[in-house]
């Protein structure tokens, strides 16, 4: 069984790549996540959030801290993306449970609003 920290790791790197098929196989069937006002569910609803943010976005994701417990862990991150032409950092916070090595529920905050 995969730990959460590393399950994390897998999950940042994978983003980063731009793997969707990699960043997917790091998800539950049912996963949910939810940022900001946005709630997906599922791994079709999933795909479809996370393709049209690496595609469009260009994101990259630092992991600066991580807390695990169990099945659970809760991470510091601080995001780098583009948005109408420009680049723009955000602290993130990710409070992410785990089944079988992989995500099944996540919550994201950033710093300031959710909304680019």
């Amino acid at each position: 069984m995969t730990d959460p920290v590393s399950a994390l790791e897998a999950h940042v790197e994978a983003f980063n790549d731009r793997d969707l098929a990699a960043l997917m196989a790091g998800f539950t069937d049912d996963a949910t996540w939810i940022t900001g006002t946005t709630t997906v569910r599922g791994s079709a609803e999933l795909a479809d959030l996370f393709e049209g943010a690496l595609r469009g976005l260009l994101p990259t994701l630092t992991l600066d801290n991580v807390i695990a417990s169990g099945d659970q862990a809760a991470a510091q991150l601080t995001e780098t993306l583009t948005a109408d032409g420009a680049e723009h950092t955000f602290a993130i916070a990710g409070f992410y449970r785990f089944r079988d090595g992989r995500i099944s529920a996540a919550k994201i905050y950033r710093e300031g609003s959710a909304e680019i």
